[in-house]
């Protein structure tokens, strides 16, 4: 029995694609081996820890700059043939193993550096892995930084060498000197020069002269004018030379059987650090991969189960997104109870795509793959998975389309368990319809008997009669828009699917004669069936719709109640604090008036009431009146601006909000009216400084503040005890300067611009309702709130929250230049 049937499963699934990337992303042919040797595991402890040893090694990709991946040569070969004695690496192999180990001990350098927590899988993976420290030096004796055997490898390689550059030194100064004499007696042009002729020095003869200079004619030129001479004092130099070359590619050999021999007990070891470069090349194609398809490692456990949101196809999402297009995600589940999912649904409405979203990311995930869908997924093991899809007839074999289903039907039947999971594509087509159907309901309960898992696409309307009574099976339906009649390709599991034939069939332009007969010939109780199934789908996907809306609402009004009742809370407290400050501020401002008055009295007993200064001086205490009544005014004009702001905010926030949600908007309580009487103690409503009745009518009150003697209407004043009196008197300074310097600096340090990137959205929320209701208070018309752009969820409810605000008078995108949909620029209602 095989794990995966049939033969040539990967292909079908498109997981060749998936190799041949993999291959593309190796550094080495050691990792493309990995990739060749890859293959489906039914070992729950082998998938889990190479799934986190690619999730650390996605980690090192998109934190760390450092990591080596330099030089990951294959000296295996080289290394097997020194096993013989006698042979011996050669100075670019020699070369390539330095590099190859220095790469080796770089990477065992890293991780020893992490912490055990960061990476403990890969940090293991090095444990009894050897940098060979003695290798390395010793190779740094025998070779250069550009690979070159150095010249003193050893003493008589240093000598070799020094002879060598002595005789060719000698060579040319006598060459030279010969040719300059050539030049001379006319044999050889001015502007000839020494050359070189299969590897000996020679001077460049006219044909003519060539028995004229003494020694060994090696070439000619093409056109035969010129001959090339090597005289014969230069010959035996010549000869001298080659044979210390010889002497020094001799002694070269030496050295290099001698390192092969020394090295020759450790190339166990050195073939397992060739072997730990190779898996660390293959895990690090698999996280590049990974990173490209922003891929996870889901909630592993150790059954058969799968529990996923939001999977995609690798494959389909990498094509989409090449033309700008987004996939649609898939969100399905089989377990235990419900092991058999039954697709059905229109013709390209995506029942196959979902079906080998399900084989590709089952497969790839037992394959130590990791797969892209959302975290919240669970995935479990399978200790089979066939699949049937396609058209497997065959010539050679006598096999129909049909035919070949069948025989994959009889081995799912014969091999399959409760371990096992099976993929079908149109389950029971090829032939005539009623039978086929019979023999697919078969088939399907045969499966249902075995509690094997499965996902299968169909047409036939007795498989989903079937699967909505047969415990274990569940009928799943791809979603079609049939306003507009357009697949949405997303599934939802629960219910059947309709195929849309007529549909489709009168939208491309079938003649309705046609259509009619086809209603009566197929029955009009099969054709209300399915129209059923329609609008059950559509209003059901309606009411899901509102569902979610409500839900959705329900949570952010549940989230922002007890916000709300501390933000109200705030408002009263800054509202008071800034009335107590305006009093304060006044009753400084009266002290000032008084003091002012006394001495322009004091002035006018001075002079004894001269008219004409008499005059001035009450000039002078209108013109005072005036500058304080514009003062006042101002302030108050300005308090209540703010005050009413924030009032009305509430106002029109309780409009938005259900009862049970609703906050009392702050009004001052009124206060019984007390009985006055000569000489209390009282106080303008609204205002700190205290102040002695004096008379009192009907209609108005004359009261004493310190030397300042004021008419004010009756109902404008409060009495006091004489305790709150003096409380009053007490602390009427105490805090107005401290109040004053908060608000002035909290309204210089208010910045315009939010950060919550990577905040939950209950959390977000709430910081930009606390954040609004600053800026109405600051007065500052312009916000921008930096959410990013991600998966556009955050962006969502913000903007949810922010159409449901009334002091919001409209948001928008930032400009493309400053951040684009990545920031929302919010204008209030000031």
């Amino acid at each position: 029995m095989q794990n995966i049937y049939p033969n040539n499963f990967e292909t079908k699934i498109g997981f060749d694609r998936i190799r041949e990337m993999l291959h593309n992303k190796c550094l080495s042919a050691m990792g493309s081996e990995w990739v060749v040797e890859m293959h489906f595991q039914t070992k729950f402890e082998s998938i889990s820890g190479q799934l986190g040893e690619v999730t650390e090694f996605c980690r090192i990709i998109r934190e760390f700059d450092n990591f080596p991946a330099n030089h990951f040569y294959d000296l295996r070969s080289s290394l097997h043939k020194i096993e013989l004695e006698g042979r011996f690496l050669e100075a670019a192999e020699l070369f390539d193993l330095k590099r190859s180990l220095e790469s080796v001990r770089a990477i065992v350098t890293f991780f020893n550096k992490q912490e055990e927590e960061i990476f403990p899988l890969l940090k293991k993976k090095t444990t009894n892995i050897q940098v060979f420290p003695y290798i390395y030096d010793r190779i740094e004796t025998i070779i250069n930084k550009f690979g070159k055997i150095r010249d003193n490898a050893t003493s008589e390689l240093a000598q070799i060498r020094r002879n060598i550059l002595s005789r060719q030194s000698n060579m040319s100064k006598r060459l030279h000197a010969i040719l300059k004499q050539a030049q001379k007696d006319g044999l050889v042009e001015d502007e000839a020069t020494v050359t070189i002729r299969d590897g000996r020095a020679v001077i460049p003869v006219l044909a003519g002269n060539k028995r004229k200079l003494k020694g060994i004619v090696y070439d000619e030129s093409a056109t035969g004018k010129t001959s090339y001479v090597e005289p014969n004092e230069i010959v035996e130099m010549n000869n001298e030379i080659r044979e210390l070359e010889y002497a020094e590619h001799r002694e070269i050999i030496r050295i290099l059987t001698d390192f092969s021999n020394d090295i020759r007990p450790y190339l166990e070891d050195l073939f397992y650090s060739y072997d730990f470069l190779g898996e660390i090349d293959f895990i690090r194609a698999k996280a590049l991969m990974a990173v490209d398809f922003d891929a996870i490692k889901p909630e592993m456990v150790n059954e058969p189960v799968i529990d996923w949101q939001k999977a995609v196809h690798p494959l389909l999402m990498r094509t989409l997104k090449k033309e700008s297009r987004k996939i649609v995600p898939l969100n399905i589940w089989l377990n235990s109870e419900k092991h058999i999912l039954l697709i059905s649904g229109p013709n390209a409405g995506g029942k196959s795509v979902c079906l080998k979203t399900v084989a590709i990311l089952q497969y790839m995930l037992q394959c130590g793959l990791l797969i892209p869908l959302s975290e919240a997924s669970k995935a479990g093991v399978f200790n089979q998975l066939f699949i049937d899809i396609g058209d497997e007839q065959s010539m050679e074999n006598d096999l129909s389309t049909y035919s070949s289903h069948l025989m994959n039907m009889k081995y799912f039947v014969k091999y399959s368990n409760e371990k096992s999971l099976v993929l079908i594509d149109e389950f029971g087509t090829g032939t005539e319809p009623m039978l086929g159907g019979a023999i697919a309901e078969s088939i399907l309960d045969k499966l249902n008997q075995l509690r094997t898992f499965g996902v299968i696409t169909t047409h036939y309307t007795n498989l989903k009669h079937y699967a909505s009574s047969a415990k274990g099976v569940v009928n799943g339906a791809m979603l079609y828009d049939s306003q507009n009649m357009n697949p949405l390709f997303q599934l939802e599991i629960g219910k059947p699917g309709s195929s849309f034939a007529f549909e489709i069939a009168r939208k491309i332009g079938l003649p309705e004669d046609i259509l009619e007969k086809a209603t009566e010939k197929v029955g009009k109780d099969h054709i209300d069936f399915d129209r059923s199934l329609r609008q059950i789908n559509r209003d059901k996907h309606y009411w899901e719709t509102k569902r979610k809306k409500i839900r959705k609402v329900e949570k952010i009004l549940d989230n922002t109640a007890e916000d709300y009742e501390a933000e109200l809370k705030e408002t009263q407290k800054q509202r008071k604090a800034i009335l107590k400050k305006a009093k304060e501020d006044a009753d400084l401002l009266l002290k000032g008036v008084n003091k002012r008055i006394e001495n322009t009295i004091d002035e006018i007993k001075k002079v004894q009431a001269e008219k004409e200064k008499t005059k001035q001086a009450r000039e002078n205490i209108i013109q005072l009146k005036k500058d304080i009544d514009r003062k006042v005014s101002g302030n108050d004009e300005n308090l209540s601006s703010k005050i009413d702001k924030l009032r009305q905010r509430e106002k029109k926030r309780n409009q938005h909000r259900p009862e049970e949600y609703k906050k009392p908007v702050y009004n001052e309580e009124k206060k019984e009216e007390i009985e006055l009487k000569h000489g209390d103690k009282v106080r303008i409503k609204g205002q700190s400084t205290v102040g002695d009745l004096i008379e009192l009518n009907n209609k108005n009150a004359v009261v004493a503040f310190g030397q300042l003697i004021t008419t004010v209407p009756r109902k404008n004043i409060e009495r006091l005890s004489n305790s709150e009196a003096k409380k009053i008197d007490k602390n009427r300074y105490s805090k107005s300067s401290l109040l004053s310097a908060n608000f002035t600096e909290k309204r210089f340090a208010f910045k315009s611009e939010i950060d919550i990137r990577g905040q939950r959205v209950e959390e977000a929320i709430s910081k930009i309702q606390a954040f609004i209701d600053e800026a109405i208070m600051f007065e500052v018309a312009q916000l921008r709130i930096l959410h990013g752009k991600g998966h556009g969820i955050l962006k969502q409810s913000i903007r949810e929250y922010l159409r449901s605000e009334p002091m919001v008078r409209n948001y928008k995108d930032e400009h493309v230049d400053f951040g684009g949909a990545g920031i929302t620029v919010v204008n209030l209602a000031l």
